[in-house]
């Protein structure tokens, strides 16, 4: 990577910080392109060279968390895949609450509606949150921790529902519900009932 390719990374890198910031601090709707270069400390135009919009420097914020989950699962091959999906399941919800409720606010609508998105008319978040979920299950079946007739699409939409249900019930509560809480009761009481029958006992 040469000098130019890292400077625009730490630029990018600048603007999704200072998005993120505002969207903790003030919501989506009540900041602007202008704002975001502001606190960046970048010219309006450049913010251009990256995104096309501010909706989507949410759905970057979305996914760069995420892409940590993903390489600290890879480390986790020797774990039982219930352990590999707790593990997934509380960084996943941590990752959600530390960008705040005003991002999820505008994750979950994105997802509820990807056309207020021109560039998310096939729900990116949702495609990228599922094919996640779908690779671990996926991948445990090939590894022979769960059993070749395990219903992967099934399982994943189910535990996926959950998930997504959290995180729309703490918007709703306006933050009284405590997602990290209700993830931890989540493994510990449904995970295993859910994939009980399709666990391979060694």
């Amino acid at each position: 990577m040469n000098k130019r390719q890292i400077s625009a990374q730490d630029t990018k890198r600048k603007l999704v910080k200072a998005g993120l910031e505002l969207l903790r601090e003030n919501g989506f709707d009540a900041i602007n392109v202008e704002d975001i270069t502001k606190k960046a400390g970048v010219a309006k135009g450049t913010f251009y060279t990256y995104f096309k919009r501010k909706e989507d420097i949410v759905l970057d914020i979305s996914r760069a968390p995420f892409n940590e989950i993903a390489a600290e699962l890879e480390q986790m091959a020797d774990m039982e895949i219930t352990q590999k999906l707790a593990h997934y399941f509380r960084r996943f919800m941590e990752c959600v609450e530390s960008c705040g409720i005003n991002v999820c606010r505008q994750w979950t609508k994105d997802v509820l509606d990807p056309a207020n998105v021109p560039d998310n008319k096939d729900g990116q978040k949702w495609k990228y949150d599922v094919e996640m979920l779908g690779n671990i299950l996926e991948s445990a079946v090939l590894n022979g921790e769960l059993k070749k007739n395990t219903p992967v699409e099934l399982l994943t939409h189910i535990i996926i529902s959950e998930l997504y249900g959290m995180m729309t019930c703490w918007c709703m509560s306006d933050g009284k519900f405590e997602p990290l809480d209700w993830t931890d009761r989540f493994c510990n009481c449904q995970l295993e009932a859910i994939l009980k029958s399709y666990i391979v006992i060694k």
